[in-house]
């Protein structure tokens, strides 16, 4: 009696394998769109050297920037739901072009105080759209490693787009408009042409639309501030971190070659674990990588060298990886279908908010660097406790929305 051999899936098939075209098309333009993100990085450099902006001005001009952030999310999540993904994704993509080439010919402060304005208002907008197309897309079991895969895209793409945005600048800053402007087309057209609307009608006698039904959620709300803890600890990456190393001894070259690690992590090992996280229950996996994530920050506050920063970065960037597909899961198997860009619009809102709020943490440093490093890993700590806390509630939501 022989029994028929069952062949086993290799293992590249096995990470990337069984996910939909239209998800290959969105992952596509995703890279596409970050290999031409060469403005955002030089944007500082830009405004002061090319425009003549003082330190204090091109701070409010960032400040404006990170206003229309705040907006945009709320404001995407909306219009994601209402007039539907792909309209959302591929007009916040024009848009964006649009905003970026009136950037680079602004030559005028209130110029470039309203491009910037309208830039950071429409430069994120196709993130809930795009969250809410995986949600549509792909199965709850899939959903981490989808969103993983998401993730890596978007790091691949935008470090080689800052490499050869340093080298393009060289030349001339108006080349990186141009450049970060095509990209931007080219991630339009392909969603347009390749990714089917998926917007969900809202069920007969189901719950209500609009924003106001997802602040009724009390579950979303305390995993929004999980997330917004999150945020502030990673947001330490392009705030405090620099700043901190350059008062330890560290000159740019040196912290730019350990932060390169992070990159590298990334793309190498994110593709690898994504389908064993998704495996994992999702709250308490995103809850250690939120812990280990403030451990590795932690230990900043014992770093006087380029090899113990880049020890450091070791570890919150297996921290990073653990959370980057699972807390888009998370979210997705909390919404009701017809919500999922809202629900998409807060979690993005509160990466929005920490990216405004970890700048303040910097005066601890005046303290000393323990002050702030610990506070950090303490944050790390206390939002990866209530990750855990709010895992059997988060199970109970996704288990009723599967149905």
């Amino acid at each position: 009696m022989t029994t028929a051999s069952v062949e086993k899936p290799s293992f590249l098939k096995a990470q990337i394998g069984g996910l939909p075209r239209p998800f290959w098309a969105l992952w596509s333009g995703t890279l596409v769109n970050r290999l031409g993100t060469m403005v955002m990085p030089f944007t500082g450099v830009y405004l002061s050297q090319a425009r003549g902006l003082s330190l204090a001005a091109t701070g409010i001009v960032m400040a404006v920037f990170g206003a229309g952030q705040l907006a945009s999310q709320l404001v995407a999540g909306s219009l994601t739901d209402r007039i539907g993904r792909r309209a959302t994704l591929s007009g916040g993509m024009l848009a964006t072009a649009a905003a970026m080439l009136a950037l680079g010919y602004s030559t005028t402060l209130p110029a470039i105080l309203a491009s910037m304005f309208v830039l950071g208002l429409v430069i994120d907008a196709y993130r809930p759209a795009s969250s809410a197309l995986v949600a549509d897309l792909i199965a709850p079991a899939e959903r981490p490693r989808a969103y993983g895969l998401l993730f890596w895209a978007i790091n691949l793409g935008y470090a080689v787009g800052m490499t050869a945005g340093g080298w393009l600048a060289q030349s001339g800053f108006l080349w990186l408009f141009w450049f970060d402007a095509l990209s931007s087309v080219v991630f339009a057209v392909l969603v347009w042409r390749a990714v089917p609307e998926t917007r969900p009608e809202p069920e007969a006698g189901g719950p209500g639309g609009g924003m106001r039904e997802v602040l009724r959620d009390r579950l979303m709300l305390a995993f929004t501030a999980v997330v917004l803890g999150n945020a502030l600890v990673y947001s330490q990456t392009f705030t405090t971190l620099p700043v901190a190393m350059k008062l330890v001894g560290l000159n740019t070259g040196e912290f730019g070659a350990a932060m390169a690690a992070n990159g590298v992590l990334i793309v190498v090992l994110q593709p690898l674990v994504s389908g064993w996280l998704g495996r994992r229950d999702p709250a308490r996996t995103f809850a250690l990588g939120v812990a280990v994530m403030g451990a590795g920050f932690a230990l900043t506050s014992f770093v006087t060298s380029t090899a113990g920063l880049m020890a450091t970065i070791v570890v919150w960037t297996l921290g990073e990886i653990v959370t980057a597909g699972i807390a888009g899961a998370i979210v997705a198997s909390l919404a009701p279908a017809h919500l999922r860009g809202r629900y998409a619009g807060l979690f993005g809102f509160a990466w929005a908010a920490a990216g405004m709020v970890a700048p303040l943490m910097t005066p601890l440093l005046e303290i000393s660097a323990s002050a702030l490093w610990f506070t950090v890993g303490a944050i790390g700590l206390v939002t990866g406790a209530a990750g855990v806390a709010l895992s059997p509630a988060i199970r109970r939501r996704a288990a009723l929305n599967e149905r």
